[in-house]
């Protein structure tokens, strides 16, 4: 068993780890970031739900919310025109559905927000330096 301690001193080299590597990002790679972090919420939120921990289950799913949050504050609207529209569009689709999923479990709802997620992040991914 881990102690309470140990645990205390993991998290907090986890945090001070994260935060140099998010100061050392470039805004793409910010991005990216907070895709892979929704992805990994969404997860545990289905872990949640699969092991009838509907208290962690809220917790990954407002988690993953605010992180759609947050890549919805980057979406610049006037620079993307309407790519960056339709983005705006599909982030809050995905937090409609994160919170349908939330209210009625659902697994089913956490797989189609999770694939529409990889779509985004494999688009992306597959972004030209040059654009980044």
């Amino acid at each position: 068993m881990i102690s309470a301690a140990y645990r205390n001193n993991a998290n907090k080299y986890a945090a001070v780890h994260a935060e140099s590597v998010i100061d050392g990002a470039s805004p793409h790679k910010l991005i990216q970031m907070l895709m892979s972090g929704f992805l990994m919420r969404v997860n545990a939120a289905k872990g949640g739900i699969e092991r009838g921990d509907f208290q962690d289950k809220s917790v990954q799913i407002s988690k993953a919310a605010a992180i759609v949050g947050g890549l919805i504050d980057g979406v610049d609207i006037e620079k993307g025109g309407d790519i960056a529209a339709n983005l705006m569009s599909l982030y809050e689709y995905i937090n409609t559905q994160l919170f349908k999923a939330s209210a009625e479990n659902s697994i089913e709802i956490l797989d189609e927000v999770q694939a529409l997620m990889k779509e985004i992040k494999q688009a992306w991914d597959s972004m030209p330096e040059m654009y980044q």
